[in-house]
């Protein structure tokens, strides 16, 4: 039965029951074991009596924790050792739990893991005996006062040879996996709802935990992650979800290394363009267990829904999504690169993977805001509104190109000319002698003819950095959407008067006061 009853594979735990122990004197179990040994389907054996109901609870114990607690997904019994599967999830958990990324675990780091998956920190002494049986029986187990992998390993097959599996289940249950020693749907993929018309953001507590993360992983403390220490940073995960063109898509430092600037602007991109996979990345991280939160549905927040935005004149968004369109040729990709710092020479001296995406940080009226730019192909073409869709327009043109204008005032007057998208118009290669656009009105004209600001002048074949003042208008033209042109200028205008105000009448309160008080 036990050779041929199940499928091959499917490893269904067995109870070997000796009945009717009452009518035989001693025991059987020397008979027993080479069986055992034969099959590592059978957990344990058993010899009861119903008659006397002898060992009667204790089987249908053991026959519960073989279905809780399953020996066969983590133990090999013949080679006597962790099954592989149990040996990659074990790792990734000593991973998450060596915080300070020394390979080795403290004892707080100890504590901190045991108080996580058994609710309660381990007594000074039993944490000492616990290193020292690791001391006895390894010859690294225990480095510095402390656990290493190898240890860690090596405790978890001792508490499933004693025949404390749970020991290990309840630690792998707590780091999201399940009996198939895959971390679950329900971990990975927390319910999130993101209703039409709203996005998602990281809040405070994502971009705290990120960056604890970017510091534990930078071990020579120069502020970036060297392509070692973001291997590392991904060791925790079944495969890297970054790709080469990460370093054309965030700013980087001098040495073409991710500083925690890019670091959080490429995580900022991913929560916005796609919240499953973020909140899948953040339980590879061990969000939930390292911040003591739920789930990772606490890192992010759902903005309010851009119409509402619209009634009231006001964004509570810290996140804007930028859609660059232009003809063949007329400069997009540099434009892109441009926003990150690039110049012409620069991109041309280390080409990289193209992005079509780029994201940085703007100052909208002294806020912070992270602005993405996405590369429209010239081929693309609209099928539906949401095709369309973003927080503001940029139509690109070349300066030099008499037809380049042509195709941005095609794309407007089709896509954007009757929706409350913001859009502006940007004359690229200024560098380049100005050709007259044919045919129809010029650019100037037909952006006062549709009511919009005037072309942006625009190059990046400078020496220096490339300007950023044109990013500045776009992400400003996404914060007010409500405003045109005009009116963001006195916008602008009254808030710093209303501020310049405030700050005058405050003063005048604190010195009545103070003269007040000398009377």
């Amino acid at each position: 039965m036990v050779n041929g009853g199940a499928e091959k594979g499917a490893r269904i735990p067995i109870i070997l029951v000796g009945n009717k122990s009452d009518l035989q004197m001693g025991s059987s179990m020397d008979v027993i074991l080479p069986i055992m040994n034969q099959f590592s389907e059978i957990e344990t054996c058993v010899e009861c009596s119903a008659k006397n109901l002898k060992n009667i609870s204790e089987l249908f114990y053991y026959a519960q924790k073989a279905v809780l607690h399953p020996t066969a997904p983590l133990y090999d019994p013949e080679e006597k050792q962790l099954r592989p599967a149990c040996a990659r999830a074990l790792t990734r958990i000593f991973n998450l739990s060596d915080q300070d990324n020394n390979q080795i675990l403290s004892d707080d780091e100890l504590n901190y893991f045991q108080k996580s998956c058994f609710g309660n920190p381990l007594a000074p002494q039993a944490l000492e005996d616990v290193k020292m049986v690791v001391w006895k029986n390894t010859t690294d187990g225990v480095q510095d006062n402390g656990l290493t992998l190898n240890g860690f390993l090596f405790l978890n097959t001792l508490f499933i040879q004693r025949g404390r599996h749970e020991t290990t289940w309840t630690i792998l249950r707590r780091f999201g996996y399940d009996d198939e020693l895959e971390l679950t749907d329900d971990y990975l993929h927390p319910q999130f709802r993101l209703p039409p018309g709203c996005s998602s953001e990281l809040n405070h507590l994502g971009y705290q935990f990120l960056q604890r993360l970017f510091e534990k992983h930078d071990k020579d403390q120069d502020g970036a992650l060297s392509p070692t220490e973001l291997q590392s940073f991904f060791s925790v995960f079944p495969c890297v979800p970054w790709g080469p063109e990460l370093y054309n898509t965030v700013c980087t430092t001098d040495k073409g290394l991710l500083s925690l600037h890019g670091f959080l602007c490429q995580w900022t991109l991913v929560a916005y363009l796609d919240v499953r996979h973020c909140l899948e990345c953040l339980g590879y991280l061990g969000y939930p267990i390292l911040s003591e939160q739920d789930s990772q549905t606490q890192a992010l927040t759902v903005t309010r829904e851009k119409r509402i935005d619209l009634e009231k004149g006001q964004t509570q968004r810290n996140v804007f999504l930028c859609k660059v369109l232009g003809a063949r040729g007329a400069g997009k990709s540099a434009f892109l690169q441009a926003f990150l710092g690039r110049s012409l020479a620069a991109q041309r001296e280390t080409p990289g993977e193209p992005s079509l995406y780029a994201i940085n940080t703007v100052q909208v009226n002294g806020q912070e805001k992270y602005l993405i730019l996405y590369e429209v192909s010239a081929d693309t073409k609209f099928t539906k509104p949401s095709d369309a869709a973003c927080d503001v327009a940029c139509l690109i043109y070349d300066l030099s190109d008499p037809r380049s204008f042509s195709y941005c005032a095609s794309i407007y007057k089709e896509h954007y000319m009757d929706s409350q998208i913001p859009c502006v118009f940007v004359a690229s290669k200024t560098d380049l002698p100005e050709a007259s656009q044919q045919p129809g009105l010029s650019p100037a004209e037909f952006c006062y003819k549709h009511c919009l600001p005037p072309p942006f002048l625009f190059s990046c074949h400078s020496q220096g950095p490339p300007g950023t003042a044109v990013y500045t208008k776009l992400a400003t033209a996404a914060t007010f959407p409500h405003l045109n042109a005009t009116e963001l200028g006195v916008a602008s205008f009254w808030l710093r008067v209303a501020l310049g105000a405030a700050v005058t009448a405050l003063v005048g309160f604190t010195l009545y006061r103070a003269l007040a008080k000398n009377k």
